[in-house]
């Protein structure tokens, strides 16, 4: 059986995820379960579903969907507010609700698609590139579909299709090197220098991805390389960290970090899925802490992007 791949969204016209224009893959999977991540839809390796409540018509009348779930996970309140019964869904592989709902309040996630599928839609968009852009991968985490991923990868250099990653970085040193051989740009997020506090807001510690950027830098890999960190206030946003990843940088010779500020834009997606924000009250970045983390960098001679400002 041929590869497939799990993706959750393609996105043409990205001009934000590396050079020129771009189109994104978005694949679902990530070995991170990041605390305030903002596509949590990504986090599962399986198709499954999202809710939107404030579009469901139960209280116009609509009652599409209360019977054809054949595991009773759908439930509706007196008030017609609407109910799922996640554990019991994680489970499902029919769909059935979503395949009958006529307003979207239940939407399936994640599509498959082999690797030809895949690359008739990067083909259709190659024209509106233009000379510098072409594909990102991302998600989730595309290193969890590691042997796919290659696979079109390979298709992408034949057809002198100028690739870009985003990843997390944790995966199995060799999957990471074999994946990375074919990437031209690459984004690797690095959360925190403290493995302990790494855990705590990813779920995994930092040991492996720390030492994945030292092999990659180690290897004959020609493409090039930006650190990311998504910064939130009470997290990583400490000069002791900021100090501990520079002294990391200069150590393997990285002098080029984006520090994304803290969103929330991610928010719905959480409540549509049934889990708890814990980010919903805190975490801010402000404006002038944002620019003193950016001096820090710039005075130890590593250039640091805020935002959207990286050049390609």
């Amino acid at each position: 059986m041929k590869e497939k791949g799990l993706i959750f969204d393609i996105q043409s016209f990205s001009v934000h995820d590396g050079p020129g224009c771009r189109t994104s893959v978005f694949f679902t999977g990530c070995p991170l379960q990041c605390k305030w991540c903002a596509n949590p839809e990504s986090w599962i390796k399986k198709k499954h579903i999202m809710v939107a409540e404030n579009v469901c018509k139960w209280k116009n009348g609509c009652r599409a969907c209360i019977n054809v779930c054949s595991h009773d996970s759908i439930k509706f309140s007196e008030d017609g507010k609407l109910g799922i019964s996640w554990d019991t869904c994680e489970e499902c592989e029919t769909f059935d609700c979503v395949n009958i709902c006529p307003n979207n309040a239940l939407k399936q996630c994640v599509k498959e698609y082999t690797v030809d599928e895949l690359m008739t839609i990067l083909k259709r968009d190659f024209n509106n590139w233009g000379s510098d852009g072409g594909v990102t991968f991302t998600g989730g985490d595309p290193l969890m579909h590691h042997e796919f991923l290659v696979e079109v990868l390979k298709k992408c250099y034949d057809s002198q299709i100028h690739k870009a990653i985003e990843t997390s970085g944790y995966a199995k040193q060799e999957v990471f090197l074999e994946v990375l051989k074919y990437i031209d740009f690459a984004f690797i997020d690095v959360k925190n220098m403290d493995r302990e506090k790494h855990k705590q807001g990813t779920g995994v510690y930092n040991d492996l991805i720390l030492s994945n950027i030292e092999a990659l830098k180690k290897s004959n890999w020609k493409g090039r390389l930006v650190l990311r960190q998504p910064t939130i206030a009470g997290y990583n946003d400490n000069d002791e960290n900021a100090y501990k990843l520079i002294e990391f940088m200069n150590k393997n010779s990285l002098y080029e970090i984006n520090l994304l500020k803290f969103h929330r834009l991610g928010e719905t997606k959480w409540n549509q899925l049934g889990k708890e924000y814990e980010y919903s009250k805190h975490g801010d970045m402000t404006n002038e802490k944002m620019e003193h983390l950016q001096q820090l960098y710039l005075d130890n001679n590593i250039a640091c992007y805020i935002g959207d400002n990286t050049p390609f």
